[in-house]
């Protein structure tokens, strides 16, 4: 039984047929600072919670004064164009690999339940400092085609160690729930906040989707700056994902 509850706070679904975005903190946390910047660039609004039994038993004080439980954020944002794009992020996950599962298949329900067009899942990959590539991934044969069709090449020999944490259940479990899910991943140093590959993601997001972000460099280091201060005294980033320190591996994609 998935033991993952959906907390909503405004509404009791997520709007149709859009895009959602997935992002929590990892390697040179790059997607998450893409996901934060958007929400501090755009009208932004959290509508729900993600709650699991195996995150870290850390209660924490909201900018209204109120303490929350451990969670994932579902948040809704409104896009130039006039568009919704869902994020769910948050600056932890389960301990647990059952729990990370568990999460994963319910954020796949999410997008299933609400019909969505694509499920984006940012990542970093720790490289060298001269390497600047965006490697795009599926576990879909059918959209894997689509995407080429489209001119975006997807890679045929990365992860080559695999893919960790929720982001890599979601997206090796989408095939099987039919939700068409593309994993974004931006090689970097693995600093704690790599601005200049989430400001690379961002502007490639735009590009290949062609999704309206509008962020600006000085946009993504405002919120590596924040994110820095939310999660830099919590302890490593290990503890966060819920993984041991020999699997920390900087081949893998968190």
């Amino acid at each position: 039984m998935n033991r993952t509850r959906i907390h909503w706070l405004e509404e009791d679904c997520l709007p149709e047929g859009g895009m959602i975005v997935e992002a929590v903190p990892g390697v040179g946390n790059v997607g998450k600072i893409v996901v934060d910047a958007l929400v501090a660039k755009h009208p932004s609004r959290t509508v729900g919670w993600i709650l699991h039994p195996d995150f870290p038993p850390h209660a924490t004080l909201g900018e209204d004064g109120l303490i929350g439980p451990p969670r994932l954020d579902i948040k809704t944002i409104l896009l130039g164009d006039g568009s919704t794009m869902v994020a769910v992020t948050g600056i932890m996950q389960p301990m647990t690999a059952a729990g990370q599962y568990e999460v994963a298949e319910s954020i796949l329900d999410l997008a299933n339940q609400s019909k969505a067009k694509l499920l984006l899942v940012l990542a970093g990959l720790a490289s060298e400092p001269d390497c600047r590539a965006i490697h795009v991934i599926c576990s879909d044969r059918k959209l894997r085609g689509v995407l080429e069709k489209d001119d975006i090449e997807v890679s045929n020999d990365q992860p080559n160690q695999g893919m960790i944490g929720v982001a890599g259940m979601v997206l090796s479990l989408s095939t099987t729930l039919g939700v068409p899910s593309v994993g974004v991943v931006a090689e970097t140093m693995g600093a704690s906040s790599d601005v200049l590959a989430a400001d690379r993601m961002s502007k490639w997001i735009e590009q290949a989707f062609e999704v309206p972000l509008d962020l600006d460099l000085d946009t993504t280091k405002e919120t590596a700056a924040r994110l820095m201060d939310e999660i830099g005294v919590e302890g490593s980033l290990e503890d966060y994902l819920g993984i041991e320190e020999q699997e920390a591996s900087a081949d893998f994609y968190v």
